[in-house]
């Protein structure tokens, strides 16, 4: 399919022109091309699946986008853009919203497998909710299909919605990072195929898939098994250790135009960073702006830029948070502007959008032209008021707020400092509880009050611009929603704006989520998150991506001049 091939290479072309770009595009006759390019990110690559609450919480996308694709991937601006490599898709005529997908006759998974619609109903049935037993992030959009109309095996689907919905962001569904191979699931279910398993609807079939699905896919440094881990993009997993990183090497079946460079080690922030840039081991860096100490980028191409994941505090809603008026009084003494002024814009200082102030809303991004108008209530949580916190406790006397995140972060660390001391002429006792194998998912066991991180509590690469991430985080019934927060109304207004686009709706929808949140308080928005993003000298096409979808994006462009 000539012009599937064509397609990834004019979007990344396309792109680059209006993005922070590193490089030239072309070479130098007088230096050679490294074959293997370090990538230093401070996603958590705990799980292959991205579609799983363990994987997009540990920022799946932002590793295996171009090992596992979809037919849109996130591009640098957070938006959605197709990849026609993998296949197409298009809103067709009829009663209820319909979309047909076409998957490349020529695609097949690096063990020699087709890519099939076999493959979007297992995500589907994954993340529908139908069927409890599946652990998905989020079933934002997949919740609204009614059906995936799918002869297993076949390369074409129709997906089909409930009359009674519209999912205005449908291009977010079956992308980059979250669509698995099917065939694997149903071989470890022991099942001839996944299509007539979801069909029959046998719950001891499905509790087998979701099994594997759920965890089949953790990835643990020196113990995995790539035979489960086919390829669908043009790079696959070779290994993963602690010592030799996550090694992502060429594949060899991938059907589009090959990978520049044979080999990307994917290096996390846990390791000595600074001794591998030393050591010339990195060739391109994404983490979290400040996170990393000392950290020495001469002869790097830096971009600090925000991001378009929101830093904040998710709050636990058991336990000292289980009333909303207590974690009012704690959001009253968190100096958000204070934050914002020393941590929330190293090295850059925007006056509009993302990064231009504290942030005030937790599902609209700053450069959305509803921003202005629904964010009123966050003025009374912006600098901070320990007598007025105190006043508020009440009955709730000397707490202690444990703030849990992914240790080492020099800038949460900071951001927990600034915070206990500003609450603590209040009574409160503000605890840092933050460790190096820090999950999310430890809010919700009770081990702390309150986590310190990106949209839908990240510790690394988050947020897009149709920012579906952000509301699935609050909605009832999400894997994301690590704080299980649940209020009937706003998932109702949630569910609303998902479906409806007009402007007039959406604004007063927006406006009455905003006052309901900053009434109920389940998370803190500071700022948006800022990204140091780094290419070093000689790397070319390196092109900045503060999203969910992180540098390596386009991984595959890649190519070192040294």
């Amino acid at each position: 399919m000539r012009d599937g091939r064509r397609g990834y290479r004019w979007a990344v072309a396309v792109l680059a022109a209006g993005a922070l770009v590193a490089g030239s595009v072309t070479g130098c006759s007088s230096k050679n091309q490294v074959p293997s390019i370090g990538y230093a990110v401070d996603a958590v690559p705990v799980s292959y699946n991205g579609g799983s609450t363990l994987g997009a919480n540990g920022g799946a996308a932002a590793v295996f986008s171009r090992v596992l694709t979809g037919f849109f991937y996130t591009g640098p601006d957070g938006q959605p853009v197709a990849d026609t490599d993998f296949g197409t898709a298009k809103e067709v005529p009829g009663e209820a919203q319909t979309i047909q997908y076409r998957l490349n006759p020529d695609g097949v998974y690096s063990d020699g497998v087709p890519t099939s619609c076999d493959d979007l109903v297992l995500e589907w049935a994954a993340r529908s909710g139908r069927f409890k037993q599946f652990d998905a992030a989020s079933t934002s959009g997949y919740a609204d299909i009614e059906r995936v109309e799918c002869q297993p095996g076949s390369k074409d689907a129709t997906v089909v919605f409930r009359p009674d919905r519209h999912y205005v962001a449908w291009r977010t569904l079956f992308n980059a990072g979250d669509l698995m191979p099917a065939h694997i699931a149903a071989q470890a279910a022991g099942i001839p195929n996944v299509v007539s398993a979801v069909q029959s609807g046998d719950r001891a079939v499905l509790d087998r898939l979701a099994q594997f699905w759920n965890t089949g896919w953790n990835l643990k440094p020196g113990n995995i098994d790539t035979k489960v881990l086919p390829a669908s993009g043009p790079y696959r997993v070779e290994s993963f250790s602690d010592s030799d990183g996550l090694v992502l090497v060429k594949n060899e079946k991938w059907w589009g135009e090959a990978a520049r460079t044979p080999r990307i080690v994917v290096w996390t922030k846990s390791g000595d960073l600074a001794k591998k840039i030393s050591d010339k081991a990195v060739g391109v860096i994404d983490v979290g702006a400040g996170s990393v100490k000392n950290l020495n980028l001469s002869g790097f191409t830096v971009n600090q830029v925000p991001g378009r994941g929101a830093e904040q505090l998710v709050l636990s809603t058991a336990g000292l948070f289980a009333g909303a008026d207590t974690r009012r009084a704690f959001a009253t003494c968190v100096p958000r502007q204070a934050l914002f002024d020393k941590l929330g814009h190293p090295g850059f200082d925007v006056k509009v959008g993302p990064g231009a102030g504290p942030l005030n809303s937790r599902t609209v991004q700053q450069d959305s032209p509803y921003y202005p108008a629904i964010t009123g209530p966050a003025d009374k949580y912006r600098t901070g008021d320990a007598a007025a916190a105190r006043q508020a406790l009440g009955a709730t006397q000397n707490p202690t707020v444990r703030i849990g995140y992914r240790a080492p972060d020099d800038r949460r660390a900071q951001t927990v400092a600034l915070i206990a001391d500003a609450c603590k002429p209040a009574g409160i006792n503000v605890v840092d509880a933050g460790a190096a194998d820090f999950t999310a998912t430890q809010l919700s066991e009770g081990k702390v009050d309150a986590v310190l991180g990106g949209t839908a509590a990240a510790p690394g690469p988050s947020g897009s611009l149709p920012g579906v991430e952000a509301a699935a985080a609050l909605h009832g019934g999400q894997g994301s929603n690590f704080g299980r927060y649940g209020n009937g109304r706003y998932d109702a207004i949630a569910d609303q704006l998902a479906a409806d686009d007009n402007s007039t709706t959406t604004l007063n929808l927006d406006s009455e989520a905003e006052n309901l949140l900053w009434s109920e308080m389940p998370t803190i928005p500071l700022f948006a998150t800022p990204r140091t993003i780094a290419f070093g000298a000689g790397l070319e096409n390196g092109i900045a991506n503060p999203t969910e979808g992180g540098a390596g994006w386009n991984m595959d462009r890649w190519v070192l001049q040294r």
